[in-house]
């Protein structure tokens, strides 16, 4: 399992997708390296102990950022919080 971090929602500049999610992985730099996680599971975990799943779509920009599409909205305070890839 690789740990990441959730940053922030997938937004426009007056329109925000609240099922999608931009994700850091800490030793993702680039794009080509970030695509290879295209596809694998992702799970957050709130402090009450509820497990949110989703997958990871796409990579988000060329810095290594992934979007990733979960089941339900995540809710505010999911950001800047864990994740894990599986």
């Amino acid at each position: 399992m690789i740990n990441g971090k959730v940053i922030q929602f997938r937004r426009g500049r007056k329109t925000i997708h609240e099922r999608h999610f931009l994700i850091e992985i800490d030793k993702v730099s680039t794009r080509e390296d970030a695509k290879k996680f295209v596809g694998k599971d992702i799970e957050w975990k709130s402090p009450a102990g509820k497990i949110i799943k989703g997958k990871i779509s796409s990579a988000h920009g060329n810095k290594g950022v992934l979007r990733a599409i979960f089941e339900k909205g995540l809710p505010g305070q999911a950001i800047t919080t864990k994740v894990e890839i599986k």
